[in-house]
């Protein structure tokens, strides 16, 4: 004969909405560990970036010092050069030998004779009333620096 079949059902869930809430909830946290995960993989990639761009920073900040350092050297050297030049060049021009010819030039003689002369002091008169400059600002208004 033909037996019937014994269909084994599920124990039925009593509370019908309280389990859909706990999948519910189930997925939701889920989601949230995903999206933490997630969360925390971006932050530290944004912290060492961050980090990676100020040493880049930094690097090429110290990399400018330094060409300014040398070109702040060779600027100084070239200075001192300029320096011992003018320096020979002045030597040249007050040499006794180059003055003596340009005083031949000129017909000038060794003085004689010797003077001293005294200058009189001037002597600063008190003003009779003192004096107040009222628009002493606006006189540098025309003028340019």
């Amino acid at each position: 004969m033909i037996a019937q079949r014994v269909v084994e059902s599920r124990p039925r869930v009593r509370n019908v909405r309280s389990a859909r809430v706990a999948s519910q909830q189930r997925r939701n946290r889920a989601a949230d560990m995903r999206s933490a995960t997630l969360w925390r993989f971006f932050s530290l990639l944004t912290v060492v970036l961050a980090l990676l761009i100020g040493y880049v920073m930094l690097i090429s900040n110290l990399t400018g010092l330094d060409y300014a350092v040398a070109r702040a050297e060779r600027q100084r050297v070239a200075l001192q050069d300029e320096t011992a030049r003018f320096d020979d060049r002045i030597a040249l021009l007050r040499s006794e030998e180059r003055l003596a010819a340009i005083a031949a030039e000129f017909g000038m003689k060794d003085a004689q004779q010797f003077a001293i002369v005294t200058v009189p002091v001037e002597r600063k008169r008190p003003a009779s009333h003192p004096r107040l400059a009222w628009l002493s600002t606006f006189g540098s208004l025309g003028t340019t620096r």
